[in-house]
């Protein structure tokens, strides 16, 4: 894959649109909208099986909810407090149905929703073992199974009830049919916890393996500015001592500070730049772990020749940060590093097929900014973005002539 490939940056409004893309098309964003559109199932049971005349009146073989209705000494028609109360009902299960997908609390719409159910049983307008067993659905999310039984035989055969005081046994039926509801719901919204839960399992995952390498550089800043430092206060202490009485040994001991001081710079310089010595093979079975753990599947295709140190060293650190951007930037199912010769020179793949939202332009960490320039250091280059193919190339290009 050459460097013509890589496309150029993409426009600030063009980001926003592949942003918004990406948000819904998302698989934790999919099983989402699926979970909403799965729980609003008995609701659309509710307001369509009176229409397909499910609930009938045995007398006149019309839907009841065509028929006159009594209400306090007055008949009226049915249709319009069919229409009101299950107006109500479905705002009020739309509020219990998010509240329950974005994990907040819905316990006050839920005893809501169960009291406009119930009078709209006790009324008798349409099926009105309808909005009851689309309310059961919501209750068997958020009590356990037994006590949802437990409402449900003594709620659906009160919502069974017809005006005329007796019970439909179709109607009945299907109330017990349209139970399924209850185990579909409880199962969609068990699905969707445990996906969110692993996502979120993913970024902590993520932070946990930028803390730790926080913690690693600290270590190692400790030990080479503790050591150097130490030894630096040792011999100015000697020198000091020793300048009145003997000018030449205090002059070697601060010759031998100065020493000191400009081998503990250079070790922090190496530091800082991850000059130091990281073994490409090691890091590489690291993060072909990390990645399986993650559920991204990890290729990796490695040169038969050894590197320079110096060379392996860099390679580690670009696997490293690469690694970390798939982690915390992108959506990725599939991971392909590659490390292989072309001439002179070392060419490093790494491809996934989550294109990462933020682009290294974005300016928005200096990891890739970092990466480019230690590679720049040693007369190699590196690019990085999304590909015409599809998925995120990050290539890095170094000459083997001239590295130790």
């Amino acid at each position: 894959m050459t460097d013509e490939e890589v496309k150029a940056p993409v426009p600030a409004h063009r980001r926003f649109r592949l942003r918004r893309r990406r948000k819904r098309w998302s698989d934790e964003h999919r099983l989402k909208v699926y979970t909403l559109w799965i729980m609003l199932t008995g609701l659309a049971m509710a307001w369509v099986a009176p229409i397909l005349g499910l609930d009938v009146d045995k007398l006149s073989g019309e839907p009841t909810w065509l028929l006159l209705t009594e209400i306090n000494g007055w008949v009226v028609p049915a249709l319009p407090f069919w229409f009101a109360g299950m107006g109500v009902f479905t705002v009020s299960y739309v509020i219990v149905v998010r509240a329950i997908v974005a994990g907040s609390d819905y316990d006050r719409h839920l005893l809501v929703s169960g009291l406009i159910a119930l009078a709209l049983s006790l009324i008798g307008v349409g099926w009105t073992a309808g909005p009851m067993v689309a309310w059961l659905g919501l209750v068997a999310v958020r009590y356990p199974l037994h006590k949802v039984l437990l409402v449900s035989l003594v709620a659906l055969p009160l919502a069974s009830i017809r005006s005329d005081g007796t019970i439909s046994l179709i109607v009945f039926l299907n109330v017990w049919l349209a139970l399924t509801i209850v185990w579909a719901n409880r199962f969609q919204v068990w699905l969707w916890k445990v996906v969110k839960a692993a996502n979120e399992g993913r970024d902590a995952q993520a932070r946990l393996a930028v803390t730790e390498e926080r913690l690693r550089f600290a270590r190692d800043m400790h030990d080479l500015v503790g050591h150097s430092l130490s030894a630096i206060a040792v011999k100015t202490e000697l020198a000091g001592k020793l300048a009145t009485r003997d000018a030449e040994r205090a002059a070697a001991e601060m010759g031998e500070v100065h020493g000191l001081a400009r081998e503990a710079l250079r070790e922090i310089r190496m530091a800082v730049r991850g000059y130091r010595t990281v073994e490409l093979g090691d890091e590489l079975r690291s993060v072909r772990s990390v990645l399986e753990a993650a559920s991204i599947r990890c290729t990796l295709e490695l040169p038969d020749a050894d590197l320079p140190d110096e060379l392996n060293t860099l390679l580690a650190w670009l696997v490293r940060e690469g690694t970390t951007n798939v982690l915390r930037h992108s959506e990725a199912t599939r991971c392909r590093i590659t490390v292989g010769m072309e001439g002179d020179k070392v060419v490093l793949e790494m491809t996934n097929d989550g294109a990462s939202v933020r682009q290294p332009n974005d300016r928005q960490g200096s990891g890739l900014a970092g990466m480019t320039e230690r590679t720049a250091a040693l007369g190699g280059s590196l690019t990085a973005g999304p590909v015409v193919s599809g998925g995120f190339l990050l290539r890095a290009v170094v000459p083997v002539e001239g590295i130790s």
